[in-house]
């Protein structure tokens, strides 16, 4: 074979390879830190599919799906709040199918659909960052409960993340009205509003404000708190006595994806045990039990404190819920 034979069929071959390698376009709410260790650890256990991710913020994410309902450019989505994905659900926008490790998945944390139309990955539940410098300075008690926010000490001292923006802010709001019952839940709102001093676009942005000394308490999770704490930040994690809200992340076909086989690798992958001990490096309760290891940050009976959730429930009323809230409150939100 001479040179320029052997180039010729080196250069066919890596055609091939090409044209047999797929392109997943994955939308995802991931944190910004987590997408390149989860696409990395992904595409080498699966060389023959690459992915593009298109990551925002939880609400724009599922307004951008539901927008291109009818003409979809993702292929999956991988990290997006499970309530989020309920409504997609009850569109008919997901494609279902079962992972290769459903049966190692706990039966709370996937859609009760068979097969599932998206299956969790792990929990982010609502925590209280409070800067203790800040609050010292100005004679603020730490609140042990979401009731105490509500206290007039604490007025103008808050920021929490906008509901329609983020899927922490929702989770917070559909974990208050299914808590105290819906009257009593808005007028928790009401109370807690008085108190706000913005609502911003961002879960994890409400810590990061409360880290830097910006305002003394931010409602924001529980990953991004640690982190921040395990960095030398001046807070204390709160754990409200009411019980935490949380949302899981979870991963779904797009249906009418035409990489259909991809997208199930993809799915298969986002289930699987290496997949949670990636999660596991972020989160403390994860879809599949057994590899969460314990966090010195949390508290041991963390589990224990999420409050019931119904997927369903919060799915199908959270046009409802975003439109009473933003008559409510949106005089206090961060501009866009």
């Amino acid at each position: 074979m001479t040179l320029n034979t052997l180039a010729a069929a080196v250069g066919l071959a890596l055609a091939a390879t090409a044209a047999q390698a797929a392109t997943l376009t994955v939308y995802t709410a991931l944190e910004a830190d987590q997408i390149k260790p989860y696409k990395e650890a992904f595409e080498k256990a699966n060389p023959d599919v690459e992915l593009r991710f298109v990551r925002e913020s939880t609400g724009i994410i599922t307004a951008k799906l539901l927008s291109e309902k009818n003409n979809p450019k993702a292929d999956v989505v991988w990290g997006l709040a499970a309530t989020s994905l309920q409504v997609l659900a009850d569109q008919g926008m997901l494609q279902p199918y079962a992972p290769k490790s459903l049966a190692s998945i706990t039966p709370a944390f996937r859609d009760r659909a068979n097969p599932p139309r998206w299956v969790g990955m792990d929990v982010w539940a609502a925590t209280i960052c409070f800067n203790t410098v800040e609050a010292a300075k100005k004679g603020l008690p730490k609140p042990q409960s979401w009731m105490d926010l509500t206290r007039p000490v604490y007025k103008d001292q808050i920021v929490m993340p906008h509901p329609a923006s983020s899927g922490t802010g929702f989770l917070d709001v559909s974990a208050w009205l299914q808590m105290f019952g819906d009257k009593k839940g808005w007028d928790y709102m009401d109370k807690l509003h008085v108190n706000m001093a913005q609502y911003v676009h961002s879960g994890s942005k409400p810590c990061k404000m409360a880290a830097a000394g910006e305002y003394p308490i931010g409602i924001s999770f529980e990953y991004r708190g640690a982190q921040l704490k395990e960095k030398g930040a001046p807070i204390d994690l709160v754990f409200p006595k009411e019980g935490l809200g949380w949302d899981l992340e979870a991963t779904a076909i797009v249906k009418g994806t035409k990489q259909l086989a991809a997208a199930q690798k993809l799915a298969d992958f986002a289930a699987s045990r290496p997949a949670m001990e990636l999660y596991e490096k972020n989160y403390a309760v994860l879809a599949m039990p057994g590899v969460a290891k314990p966090n010195p940050l949390l508290p041991a009976n963390y589990e224990k404190q999420l409050v019931k959730n119904d997927f369903t429930w919060a799915a199908r009323h959270r046009d409802a819920i975003l439109k009473e809230w933003s008559r409510r409150y949106e005089s206090k939100a961060e501009a866009k």
